[in-house]
């Protein structure tokens, strides 16, 4: 039987040997993940009845085999969930009426998708509409400055050397400046300028004010199965306890199945002959456990891995001065959240959508105020009631801040850093401190890999890897790619399929997320 090292217990670590064990019977995968937690990014995290989503995670796809797939481990909701009930909503629901989220717990929610952007004390849609509201709010002299700016972009286009040249020509500079450069600098810690376009190709490359007018004229004319952008779809599925719910599940499942998943214990070197990989050393990193610090060597016939590019070129054995060095400067960005249990928010609803207590009904609104750091807010509440220890009661928010490890931010103690998390949010009129009634805090290491810096010569590294026959790179960290959680999963389909068939061509794994077609774009369900 071959053996096949996974490193990372992630939606691409896990999707590949979910792949590997259902479609071949003389494989076995052997998981490696470095933490105590499964899901990577993605996964939840618990604190005293609430739940929070580590960077907030809608499960909708294009791709049919991912949707299927996410429904063979948790099936959709044929019953409504606590707050329909109260709500009188209804959603696209399964016909099976026993799958009833108020009484089991492995079913995903159908959920309405709301994001909008705080700018200037004041929501606007995400993305931008084209509605009244819209214009009333950026004022008479931003709008018309906004909609010269559009048309300068119609007939004068930038070479797209940069992430700025990218939104201007789609949206104009007016537009780019108010809603795009700000943020993208508090994501990246970089300006758009310096940034590749390679990450608005990736993320943005179909929206633009063509696709939003488009798209609101054809609404009310648009046919059952008619092809939607993801970032304007009105549902999407969301597992009850959030998105670590669902990996926990496959986790399981590979278990069952026949994989083996070993926990806490961090690649520390990768051992190759003759252009193959023949070994992995893991060390243990549980300091609970009497073989702390303890190594110990895997054989494998072939490796899969989602762990940073930075971290496996590090790992392996003679690698090239430039490579290494190329990899070792890869930029990332990490990643800091805070959980706040409120009494209620200082923001009102004042949209048309009843809530549990009139909140405001986002899942996540982009702060795109110059004047605080925060990114963006999660309100799980409206992800589902599930993640909040009494939705009547109280409402459960997270911030998410973008930093480096290390920076000023990465180094205030939790108690300091909630504080002040919690002072910017009074600050630009979302909440009191006084209603703060508990709090949490979580960092993550590498969440984003960056488009800048050495991220221009990645393909040298990409190069040296592909060198080894029986390495196969795959998901956000393993391929330095800024993908969702449906394309790190095909990026590990496609490198089980390969590894079943013999093949050693990497191209189907690199490939996922390449495709001129915006990525986003789905048959809508109706």
């Amino acid at each position: 039987m071959k053996k096949v090292v996974i490193i990372g217990a992630g939606p691409a670590g896990l999707t590949a040997a979910y792949t590997l064990l259902k479609e071949s019977k003389d494989i076995q995968p052997v998981i490696i993940e470095a933490s105590e937690f499964i899901g990577g990014i993605s996964r939840t995290a618990r604190y005293k009845g609430n739940r929070i989503d580590i960077g907030g995670h809608r499960f909708f796809s294009k791709n049919k085999d991912i949707m299927k797939m996410w429904t063979d481990i948790l099936p959709l909701q044929g019953a409504p969930s606590k707050d329909d009930i109260i709500l009188g909503r209804t959603h696209t629901y399964s016909d099976d009426p026993s799958i009833d989220p108020e009484k089991i717990d492995d079913v995903f929610l159908a959920r309405t998708r709301v994001s909008r952007i705080y700018y200037r004390r004041r929501f606007f849609d995400y993305p931008i509409s084209l509605k009244p509201q819209t214009f009333i709010n950026m004022g008479f002299l931003n709008t018309v400055k906004a909609g010269f700016g559009y048309i300068g972009s119609v007939f004068h286009k930038l070479p797209e050397t940069s992430l700025e040249n990218f939104y201007i020509n789609r949206f104009g500079k007016p537009l780019y400046q108010m809603f795009f450069e700000d943020y993208t600098e508090k994501v990246w810690g970089v300006h758009p300028s310096n940034i590749s376009a390679d990450w608005g190709a990736q993320r943005v490359k179909g929206l633009s004010i063509i696709k939003l007018i488009t798209t609101a004229l054809s609404k009310p004319f648009r046919k059952k199965g008619g092809k939607v952008e993801t970032s304007l779809i009105e549902e999407f599925y969301y597992p009850k306890y959030g998105p670590g719910q669902l990996w926990e599940k496959l986790a399981d499942t590979c278990c069952e199945m026949g994989a083996e998943l070993i926990m806490q214990r961090e690649v520390v070197r990768v051992n190759a002959e003759g252009g193959k990989i023949r070994s992995v050393v893991i060390r243990n990193t549980d300091e609970n456990s009497p073989d702390f610090g303890r190594e110990e060597t895997l054989e494998c016939d072939f490796l899969v891995s989602s762990m940073p590019v930075k971290d496996l070129i590090s790992a392996l054995p003679e690698v090239p001065g430039e490579v290494s060095e190329i990899a070792e400067k890869l930029p990332y960005r990490d990643f800091i959240t805070v959980g706040l249990l409120l009494d209620g928010l200082e923001i009102k609803n004042k949209t048309k959508m009843k809530t549990i207590n009139d909140n405001v009904p986002d899942c996540w609104i982009y702060i795109q105020e110059r004047d605080v750091k925060i990114g963006r807010l999660q309100i799980f509440n409206n992800w589902s009631p599930y993640m909040v220890d009494d939705m009547n009661k109280h409402v459960w928010v997270g911030l998410e801040y973008f930093c480096n490890e290390g920076d000023e931010m990465w180094n205030m103690s939790p108690e300091s850093f909630i504080d002040f998390a919690a002072g910017e949010l009074e600050k630009i009129g979302i909440i009191k401190k006084e209603s703060i009634v508990d709090s949490f805090t979580a960092k993550v290491k590498k969440a984003y890999p960056a488009y800048f810096g050495t991220y221009a010569r990645f393909d040298e590294v990409k190069k040296h890897l592909d060198s080894y026959e029986n390495l196969f790179c795959v998901g956000r960290n393993g391929q330095h790619r800024y993908n969702n959680m449906d394309h790190s999963m095909l990026t590990a389909i496609n490198a089980a399929r390969a590894i079943i068939s013999g093949s050693s061509d990497k191209e189907a794994v690199w490939n996922v997320n390449t495709e001129k077609e915006y990525h986003e774009t789905a048959e809508k369900k109706q």
